[in-house]
């Protein structure tokens, strides 16, 4: 579209339509662009851009496959089940299948190791966690108000809370000094910034387990944050999206176990967004759930949910699948064996060739230290590395810089949308690149010695003869610069 076109669209269109509220005008959707430009694929176009900026789980649906040809009468669209097809269709009630919101409150008690229960009756349904988080905006605050958010955070919030909204977001900066812990003081220093800035905060929005960082929010902190909002008189937002995808200790807790252990809380306060996005790996179900303790919330997000309702065929689907409680532990139990044994794996890669991460244990990514790779500590060199990567290593992962982080050189890389032949030449694709960095921390000898390291990883090599080399003594791998955090 010409400048000339765009312009006088503009002038026809509403502000909300021609505005940038939308954030695609970011590094975390070019980087989208530039895979669906050149996709990778392991015959087709094995020099493709290989997707690392998606995170999606593709684990597991070899177990919901099996489970969808095992129950044919699931579904309107087979035999076994045409005869219900004229009720499903027409059913418009926005409340949802009460079989369906049943079905859900109870997978929601099982993913959170049935320590805590759920009213159905408080279900919400909306179009994917996205609709979730737009409605309880519309609910919760007014064009201008704003919610906190710790830093860094999933950059679709700005999507989802601000553009149709008008509402801000406002950041709680958290730093890598402490692993991006969610602090008392930060959230008292962001609030007071607020206040001189004269925002009006109407709220926290807390992402537990973390997106980026994949890392769980403990009891303690949980319960600072319910007394911070519950002094301050403002709403907390809580996105469990991730609750199924803790793969190892400590556990994901819930802020909804945690609410009876603080004196003098108000529940109405306090709201859960959920979707089977990430837990089951069905973000094109877009089956978003708002679960409010403030009776009003929940009436006035019912309505609100005409504009995004999940289809009745899908809350059929899901209320049967959801209701076999033998799947549903089996389902809960390989997914997160499969989440770990993956996670190490490409952890494990990455050590090898000195790159840390984050210590994590939830999520579908990991959050990458990439800042010995920056000429100096800036975005601008963030984004000149995250250029390199994208253009030369072929291989989308998502800067720090698009998830509000406060320092540079920090990347996310998914790791479970990907077949395990795929993440492998990732890694390969990785190591090639740390060895034609012989001045950021592997240390090459000689430039003979770099040769033969160049020629020994290209991506034609298994993974198996990668790992022999890693593990030579002639290896750069052997210099005592390269260490790698647990």
């Amino acid at each position: 579209m010409g400048l000339i076109s765009e312009n006088y669209n503009k002038k026809l269109l509403s502000k909300i339509a021609t505005n940038d509220g939308h954030g695609e005008n970011s590094a975390y959707f070019d980087g989208w662009k530039a895979y669906e430009n050149d996709p990778f694929h392991p015959t087709q176009n094995p020099h493709g851009v290989i997707q690392m900026g998606l995170a999606e789980n593709q684990l597991c649906f070899d177990l919901i496959q099996e489970w969808i040809v095992n129950n044919p009468k699931a579904s309107i669209c087979t035999y076994e089940g045409v005869q219900d097809f004229q009720d499903i269709a027409i059913f418009q009630d926005y409340h949802g299948l009460p079989e369906f919101r049943k079905a859900v409150a109870r997978f929601m008690e099982k993913v959170r190791g049935d320590r805590v229960r759920f009213d159905p009756e408080r279900i919400v349904m909306s179009g994917g966690a996205t609709g979730a988080h737009e409605s309880l905006a519309f609910c919760l605050a007014d064009p201008g108000d704003a919610f906190l958010v710790p830093t860094p955070y999933y950059p679709g919030f700005d999507r989802d809370l601000r553009w149709r909204t008008g509402v801000q977001l406002f950041p709680v900066v958290c730093e890598s000094f402490n692993n991006f812990k969610v602090t008392k003081e930060a959230l008292e220093e962001a609030y007071k910034k607020a206040q001189e800035s004269k925002i009006k905060v109407k709220g926290l929005l807390i992402n537990n387990p973390s997106n980026p960082l994949g890392t769980i929010l403990d009891k303690e902190t949980l319960k600072d944050i319910l007394r911070f909002i519950n002094d301050k008189n403002i709403h907390l937002v809580c996105d469990e999206i991730y609750a199924a995808t803790a793969f190892s200790q400590p556990s994901f807790i819930s802020i909804s176990e945690v609410m009876s252990e603080v004196v003098g809380c108000n529940n109405d306060l306090v709201h859960i967004v959920y979707s089977l996005s990430k837990d089951l790996g069905f973000p094109g179900f877009r089956v978003g759930i708002i679960y409010s303790y403030n009776d009003v919330v929940v009436n006035i997000a019912r309505k609100m949910s005409s504009f995004g309702l999940v289809s009745t065929q899908t809350q059929r689907l899901i209320a049967s699948m959801l209701s076999d409680t033998i799947f549903v532990e089996n389902f809960i139990a390989k997914s997160s064996m499969r989440l770990l044994q993956r996670h190490e794996l490409f952890t494990k890669g990455l050590g090898q060739v000195g790159i840390t991460t984050l210590k994590s244990n939830a999520g579908l990514f990991i959050w990458m230290d990439l800042r010995r790779f920056l000429e100096d500590s800036t975005f601008d060199d963030e984004l000149k590395l995250w250029h390199i990567i994208i253009d030369k290593v072929k291989l989308n992962v998502s800067p720090g810089c698009s998830f509000h982080c406060s320092e540079p050189g920090w990347f996310r890389v998914c790791f479970a949308n990907m077949d395990d032949a795929t993440m492998k030449v990732a890694l390969k694709r990785i190591r090639h690149f740390v060895y034609l960095q012989p001045n950021k921390g592997v240390e090459v000898a000689t430039k003979k010695q770099y040769c033969r390291t160049r020629s020994k990883l290209e991506i034609s090599l298994s993974f198996r003869r990668m790992d022999d080399f890693m593990n030579s003594p002639h290896s750069p791998m052997s210099s005592p610069m390269v260490q790698a955090r647990n």
